[in-house]
């Protein structure tokens, strides 16, 4: 970068160099009469020189909010025939969390305020989209993270008289049918992000510069499997017909195993038998008429050598799995079992860090 300077420092290093060299006064008090401008050693910029050479762009800021189903908030508008996130443009002098309470209060009319970031997105100049006229130069897009809003501050929105015609909550994988591409993948980027828990995602034109595990396989962008039936703790009942059956298998760290489509980028709980375990017992099911999902707990002692190259193995905290599955309000009831099931094979509560893909030789633990 080149050091910066005005036309005083300029003059002050030519004043100190006259008191020590008589012959360099002299040189300094002719060569702006012979160049027009002093003389500048090595990268030395004036502030006029610096500020021109500087990249402009805009600035927004938008706000990732999902309900209690891992459905994002999407709203329409009267000038665009596509869905957004909940946010807008930074004004001058504005801080991009700032604009981001702003706009949700002005759009929503939700006061609040949005400190975490998700990610922060390049969109480069040439995006299409934009009229000639306008003379888009780029723009840095800040995603804040709204969090998980009740059916009871859901029911607290109010919309504006104008601009803001409607909100609904859209399954994550519905997005690129609703979205311009680059808002669907900086939407879906963000919410991965949120899910690892690896804190702010660095995004150019919405793909991260680093993808993680979730990235890499395409996690989300294909609809959720929906498993919404009741939840029922204990054994399956002898009477009943079992549609499957699938595990919460725990490492020592409280993490469990989880599986990941390649094809689809669908998450799925392993079967009972995909790993080498201790102390399996049953966990409870679910039973919507027909058939159950039947889920047993167990402690991972050993994992072998992949086997079924259409599958990624992870390791991921319960919160993860739910999150990545669309289980709906028994998805609580299940987890609480789970949990309750950790704490009997005494493993911890596993802190929510990026879910972490297994190597295909296997592992033991």
């Amino acid at each position: 970068m080149p050091q910066l300077t005005d036309q005083g420092a300029i003059d002050q290093a030519a004043t100190a160099r006259a008191a020590t060299d008589q012959g360099a006064t002299a040189r300094a008090a002719t060569a702006p009469a012979e160049t027009g401008a002093h003389e500048r050693d090595g990268t030395w910029m004036t502030p006029q020189e610096y500020g021109a050479s500087r990249a402009a762009v805009w600035s927004a800021a938008v706000v990732l909010v999902t309900d209690t189903d891992g459905r994002i908030l999407v709203q329409s508008v009267d000038y665009r025939t596509d869905r957004l996130l909940p946010g807008g443009a930074v004004d001058a002098g504005e801080a991009p969390s700032a604009a981001a309470a702003r706009e949700l209060r002005e759009e929503l009319g939700v006061d609040d305020r949005y400190p975490r970031g998700l990610a922060v997105d390049w969109i480069p100049a040439d995006t299409p989209g934009f009229p000639p006229e306008m003379r888009f130069p780029g723009e840095i897009l800040h995603v804040y993270d709204g969090g998980t809003w009740t059916p009871e501050r859901i029911d607290a929105v109010r919309l504006p008289a104008q601009e803001i015609t409607g909100i609904h909550f859209a399954e994550p994988a519905e997005l690129p049918a609703l979205m311009e591409p680059g808002d669907a993948r900086r939407a879906l980027s963000a919410l991965r992000a949120r899910i690892n828990g690896s804190g702010t995602a660095l995004l150019e034109d919405g793909r991260p510069t680093m993808p993680t595990a979730l990235d890499r396989l395409g996690v989300l962008r294909t609809r959720r499997i929906p498993e919404r039936e009741p939840w029922h703790p204990g054994p399956v009942p002898a009477q009943l017909p079992v549609r499957d059956r699938s595990a919460w298998l725990f490492a020592p760290d409280g993490r469990v195993l989880l599986l990941i489509a390649r094809a689809t980028g669908a998450a799925h709980l392993p079967p009972p038998t995909a790993a080498a375990v201790t102390a399996a017992a049953p966990l409870g099911y679910r039973y919507g008429g027909q058939g159950a999902h039947a889920r047993t707990a167990a402690r991972l002692t050993a994992l072998p050598p992949a086997a079924d190259p259409a599958y990624a193995r992870l390791l991921a905290t319960p919160e993860q799995v739910r999150e990545l599955s669309d289980w709906g309000p028994a998805g609580g009831h299940e987890l609480a079992a789970v949990h309750t099931a950790r704490l009997r094979l005494g493993l911890p509560a596993a802190p929510r860090t990026p879910a972490t893909e297994l190597p295909e030789e296997g592992a033991r633990w």
